[in-house]
């Protein structure tokens, strides 16, 4: 059973660039369709972005369209998230899910694989 992992989060200035890193242990990444979540204190979990299995078909949360960046390099088993233009507003723990089937949804439920998520801290 793959075991998924994040790492790249930290602490940023408003502006400043973050690449976030979801790797994967136990399987390979090949066959899963990845997506990003992110939750702040106090809030739901929430879609950031989606990525399907092969790389081609890239979908994105309205506030960080134009700011990420979702990709995925099956050969080096790993997908990463490029965050631009940080903003207070992204503080969050991120977390990296995966699905066989799903490739995009905005419930949590409907992904089976799940990291420990990766702490974002976005000062102002």
């Amino acid at each position: 059973q793959v075991q998924l992992e994040e790492s790249g989060g930290g602490l940023v200035q408003a502006g400043g660039s973050l690449r976030l890193s979801c790797t994967a242990s136990g399987g390979t990444l090949t066959t899963y369709n990845l997506s990003w979540f992110r939750q702040a204190p106090g809030k739901e979990r929430e879609f950031v972005a989606a990525i399907d299995w092969d790389g081609i078909k890239t979908y994105y949360e309205d506030s960080v369209k134009g700011r990420f960046t979702f990709s995925r390099n099956n050969a080096k088993n790993t997908a990463y998230l490029q965050m631009n233009g940080l903003r207070p507003e992204d503080t969050a723990v991120y977390y990296c899910a995966g699905d066989k089937t799903t490739v995009q949804s905005w419930f949590a439920d409907d992904y089976d694989y799940w990291g420990q998520g990766t702490q974002v801290t976005v000062s102002s």
